[in-house]
């Protein structure tokens, strides 16, 4: 029988035929138009730049201005902080792959081909449909004084039960970066402990690993995420914070500067990013502070938003540009995302480009 991650494990995998308890890669599939270059041809499979981990929901929304307990018909789309992350990566040319567990069903076929749709390689734990479900969303769209309505049904997602045996962190061997949220601790002690193991086993591995706190009060409350994230600290290279966050939850004070002074002292990050909303965000490395404004934007769909800035950030870095850069990158990809509908931000590097560089209107 052939090892987990070799070509039969990925024919698996994709065909959903003897699939394996492991997790496996699929072979990449590369869009033409997407940002991956020539150079991109011909890669290794299972050779990535970023790793990413955690849970995607399939996301339902009535049509705008319809309200969730009236609407006939919905819009579904795939949508999780971390894949949302690998899609913009992939978009703006990184290898990008996202583990995680899902049910073999229709629905967790779903999601695996809406990744897979923007180039990102999938290493899923296949379960059994019977006993496991993909977590869904309901949003609601609506201007002031209403508001938007998000209302999750994740309880016993397949996710919540994954463990690191069951995933193909073989990746780790040949990947440069490893990303995860706190929300994926927050849904079950198993994917605490799982998220623990992957960061340790990816540092292991050399693997520059980051980290976006991603709060959600629905999931759990503040004290409980405090002592879960600062137990996640000591394996965390790249540290992404809202400064709300750093407040509320870390009781961080003063401003942004002096929380990524604080957080890097004690904690021993190679780098912080706080976001301010509005007043953009600033990087603390090696002593050096960077800061970024925000670029103008028509939001039409502001979920997703903070994963954009992600995904800019770390395909910046990857590529090998600077704090500074990456930053730019970031703020331009999140005000991109705002224009587009859905959770992903279905961008290009080109587009990412002209914002940054200050160019906008119509395209002739």
């Amino acid at each position: 029988m052939a090892p987990a991650g070799s070509a039969s494990d990925d024919r698996a995998a994709v065909s959903g035929v003897g699939r394996s308890d492991r997790g496996s890669f699929d072979t990449p599939v590369w869009i033409a138009g997407y940002g991956h270059g020539n150079d991109r041809v011909g890669r290794v499979v299972g050779v990535t730049d970023l790793v990413t981990f955690g849970e995607t929901m399939l996301r339902l929304s009535p049509p705008r201005g319809d309200r969730l307990e009236t609407a006939r018909e919905f819009d579904v789309q795939a949508g999780g902080a971390e894949s949302n992350v690998a899609v913009g990566a992939a978009r703006l040319a990184a290898d990008a792959a996202w583990l995680s567990k899902l049910p073999d069903s229709p629905l967790g076929r779903r999601v695996v081909g809406e990744l897979r749709s923007h180039g990102v390689r999938t290493g899923v734990a296949w379960a059994d449909p019977a006993g496991s479900r993909v977590g869904t969303y309901y949003l609601e769209h609506g201007g002031e004084p209403r508001g938007t309505d998000v209302i999750y049904d994740r309880a016993d997602a397949a996710i919540t039960t994954v463990e690191p045996a069951e995933l193909p962190t073989g990746v780790f061997e040949s990947a440069t970066h490893f990303h995860t949220t706190g929300i994926t601790p927050a849904l079950s002690e198993t994917t605490r402990e799982t998220t623990t193991a992957l960061l340790r086993a990816a540092g292991e591995a050399d693997v520059t690993r980051s980290f976006d706190l991603n709060y959600r009060s629905k999931l759990w409350d503040r004290a409980a995420a405090r002592e879960a994230y600062e137990s996640l600290f000591e394996h965390v290279d790249v540290l992404f914070v809202p400064r709300r966050d750093a407040r509320n939850v870390l009781d961080r004070e003063g401003d942004a500067v002096e929380i990524a002074h604080g957080l890097a002292s004690e904690h021993g990050f190679d780098c912080v990013v706080v976001t301010r909303g509005a007043e953009g965000a600033v990087a603390l490395r090696d002593g050096s502070v960077e800061k970024q404004g925000v670029f103008d934007a028509d939001t039409h769909d502001a979920i997703g938003t903070g994963d954009a800035f992600v995904a800019g950030f770390l395909a910046k870095r990857i590529a090998g540009g600077d704090v500074a850069a990456a930053l730019e990158w970031a703020a331009a990809t999140a005000a991109l995302k705002r224009t587009v509908d859905g959770d992903l931000a279905v961008v290009t590097p080109d587009e990412v480009e002209r914002v940054a560089d200050g160019e906008s209107g119509i395209d002739r």
